[in-house]
């Protein structure tokens, strides 16, 4: 049996809900110190998680769906923009990888915030460092979850609408 598309939302919300569990349990436990781009990664974890379950609450009809869908999309693109560019930067070669920068509290203290949310973006050479799980980078993994989330996505956009209930 399918799921309705209120259970998608519920499974959507509950897999970026897993996602930050994680995310925290490698930070506070396996003291891994997230690097700009990890954190631009949660923020859109935790965006798309938002919309799933906002959709799943207010259980619109076809149009408020198909909005909440578009929405769905478009935020894990997104993250998998920025879990690509922390990809790209680990895939350089230790000469060419850029110098690492300052930690994220003193960029937001000494930065104007534009410029330090620039820098947050773009990333440095803390975002290279490599760690892997069943040998795949931890942004490699979250580059997959953000394609299947669009992908999910997609799929509540394009159902029947005798499949909405």
């Amino acid at each position: 049996m399918v799921p309705s598309v209120r259970q998608t939302n519920l499974i959507i919300f509950s897999t970026c809900t897993a996602m930050m569990l994680a995310a925290a349990y490698m930070e506070h436990v396996m003291k891994m110190i997230p690097c700009s781009l990890c954190i631009t990664q949660r923020g859109f974890v935790i965006l798309t998680g938002v919309i799933a379950l906002a959709a799943a609450l207010h259980n619109p009809a076809r149009t408020g769906h198909r909005i909440y869908a578009v929405l769905g999309i478009v935020s894990p693109l997104l993250g998998a923009c920025f879990a690509g560019r922390q990809l790209w930067l680990q895939s350089l070669p230790a000469d060419q990888v850029p110098a690492c920068g300052p930690g994220l509290a003193y960029m937001f203290e000494v930065f104007p915030f534009m410029e330090a949310l620039q820098l947050l973006l773009q990333g440095d050479g803390n975002c290279a460092h490599v760690d892997k799980i069943l040998g795949l980078s931890l942004a490699a993994w979250t580059f997959i979850a953000f394609i299947g989330l669009a992908g999910v996505n997609l799929y509540q956009l394009l159902r029947k609408r005798d499949k909405l209930a």
